[in-house]
């Protein structure tokens, strides 16, 4: 039988994740789950998030991971540490479930110059204020500036982040967060459909802005998690194969995998409740 790492989004941002892993890792088995018939979670309370989250993550439990990435920020900032805490010692303390927030805020002291770091991210990311809290406890000197992107997913999962639109949608929400701080050097995309929009992102943001995506950082504190970890490096399971499943139509999730992915892939439909 065999355990894949498990990755879990609301939606397809998560597939950056993915291509960053199995490019990072390339010889593990991995297992992609997109509750995308009940996407976008940004804009949904904790509680809803919380419990949509909880589902996909029993979920991919019960289909053999040990190890499951949360690859959506507005997941990981308003489940994951419910998850951890509560929910894990219930069902099997061995199993683990990882965000994206803390492994890109471990990052930061070393990018920024200026100790000013921006973000852009869905609603619920920046309302939970995670990245503050995150940032904070590692490094208390960083300023931290949050902008809510509401549009920024939508765009990229309609197929238009090569559009003009797309580029006066993030030219003016980038405005607005330089406007709030001019001295930030450095900027967090803090929603992993958002690397789809880097060319207009990065017309729109100042000269010399460093800006930090999410799957590269992701690979990384993996493969140091396994070093540390090497007990759950053994019980992931090494074949080189992907299975993809969506809660969606899966015609429609192969149209999109499509855009984040650049190749054809087969989906699986399935329930969470």
């Amino acid at each position: 039988m065999t355990s894949p790492i498990g990755i879990f989004d609301s939606g397809y941002g998560g597939l950056t994740v993915l291509q960053g892993l199995r490019s990072g890792l390339p010889g593990y088995d991995y297992l992609y789950l997109g509750d995308n018939a009940r996407a976008p979670y940004g804009s949904r309370s904790f509680d809803v998030v919380y419990e949509f989250t909880r589902q996909a993550v029993l979920k991919l439990f019960d289909l053999g991971c040990h190890l499951v990435i949360l690859g959506c920020n507005t997941a990981s900032a308003k489940a994951l540490r419910t998850i951890q805490q509560h929910d894990l010692p219930l069902y099997d303390p061995t199993r683990r479930v990882l965000g994206v927030i803390r492994p890109t805020v471990e990052q930061i002291g070393g990018i920024t110059k200026s100790r000013h770091v921006g973000y852009v991210a869905t609603e619920g990311t920046v309302n939970s204020r995670s990245y503050e809290l995150e940032i904070a406890k590692f490094f208390p000197d960083i300023t931290v500036t949050g902008q809510a992107c509401p549009l920024w997913a939508a765009i990229v999962e309609a197929g238009e982040a090569d559009t003009d639109g797309a580029d006066y949608f993030v030219r003016k929400r980038i405005t607005q967060l330089f406007r709030n701080d001019p001295d930030i050097d450095t900027l967090i995309l803090g929603c992993t459909h958002y690397p789809l929009l880097m060319h207009s992102i990065r017309q729109a943001v100042p000269d010399g802005t460093r800006i930090v995506t999410q799957g590269e950082i992701v690979v990384n504190s993996l493969k140091d998690y396994f070093r540390r970890h090497p007990d759950m490096d053994s019980r992931c399971t090494k074949h080189g194969t992907v299975r993809f499943m969506t809660t969606e139509n899966p015609e429609r999730f192969k149209e999109c995998a499509q855009i984040f992915l650049n190749s054809n892939v087969e989906v699986e439909h399935v329930d969470l409740v």
